[in-house]
């Protein structure tokens, strides 16, 4: 099933209501709907399996994952609950614990409120959070409204898909896996709040599509991208990773859907950008005029990796994302 199908498949279902601007007619990871003229409520559901084997991180890594769409929209948290299956017949209840303090680690670095849950007993482990925020139904971040003259910058390395895998299979040691849990664990809330003050135009967060699946999603009748491989910040170890062959079937699926899209993808290897992320970074789109400054106030707030990756030109006779 490739982006936005399941939401295709709502849409006809839903009945038309119009405090919903952003619902299941889009391909947004959250909907959001109007509470009045200043307010208006960001939900959201996510929830992953298990990519590294210790709990409490695995907690932490699935609840910034499940936070980062209400901060891809722009706004806030304000509480979240549990959603949890749990295999008791191979895990106890201190796994089952840990997994449960991590998250709230991370509801509450955000300011939010845990305020509840469910778990159901399955025989497959996964976890994250139902989220609500509030954001300004008038300055959200859409995810498909960039405009020609606009560039995008990416705020966090891509690669957790492979090196997730490689972790699985006892590749990826020491320095290299703590510099993707890091990766994994940092909330995109410190990049949304530092980009408050520009004109973003577009911004959706970069999940399991992969970087050029969720580009497609940022497409509208009006634009194309240049991307330019040099210029997409990778984690490190990515490349060997690649190479001995440790890339995870969903990668594998977001290229039979993406490459429709993409012009020049025999350039070189472009696995990476094709890879399942979890807890990826922000994709933000503003004019090229603000870029520098934007560059500037994401690395103040920490997002080292922060990298101006694409150029948004009028829509291409061509296919709409050519790599350069």
């Amino acid at each position: 099933m490739g982006p936005g199908d399941l939401n295709n498949m709502l849409a006809h279902l839903s009945l038309t209501d119009e405090r919903v601007i952003s619902g299941a007619n889009t391909s947004e990871d959250a909907g959001v709907f109007v509470l009045d003229e200043s307010r208006a409520l960001v939900q959201t559901l996510d929830f992953i399996t298990p990519i590294v084997d210790d709990p409490f991180i695995f907690g932490a890594v699935a609840a910034a994952n499940s936070l980062s769409d209400v901060f891809a929209m722009g706004g806030e948290v304000l509480s979240a609950m549990n959603i949890i299956s749990f295999d008791e017949g191979h895990f106890g209840a201190e796994v089952f614990s840990e997994i449960l303090a991590g998250g709230a680690i991370k509801v509450r670095e955000c300011g939010a409120a845990l305020v509840g849950g469910h778990s159901i007993r399955g025989a497959e482990l996964f976890y994250g959070l139902s989220a609500t925020g509030v954001v300004h139904p008038k300055s959200f971040w859409a995810n498909n409204t960039a405009r020609a003259g606009d560039v995008l910058i990416l705020t966090k390395p891509l690669g957790s898909g492979v090196l997730s895998t490689a972790l699985k299979n006892g590749a990826l040691k020491g320095e290299l896996r703590d510099e993707m849990i890091e990766q994994l664990c940092t909330l995109n809330l410190y990049a949304m709040r530092a980009m408050r003050n520009f004109s973003v135009g577009a911004c959706t967060d970069i999940t399991g599509f992969g970087l050029l699946g969720h580009m497609s999603e940022m497409l509208n009748p009006s634009i194309s991208f240049e991307l330019s491989l040099a210029a997409v910040p990778l984690m490190r170890g990515l490349k060997e990773m690649i190479a001995q062959g440790f890339v995870p079937g969903g990668t594998s699926a977001n290229e039979s859907f993406a490459s429709a899209f993409v012009e020049n993808a025999s350039k070189g290897d472009i696995t990476a950008f094709y890879d399942a992320q979890t807890s990826g970074g922000l994709l933000l789109a503003l004019p090229s005029s603000e870029a520098n400054a934007a560059l500037r106030a994401l690395k103040d707030a920490g997002c080292e990796h922060a990298s101006i990756i694409a150029q948004v030109l009028p829509r291409a006779k061509s296919a709409p994302i050519k790599i350069i």
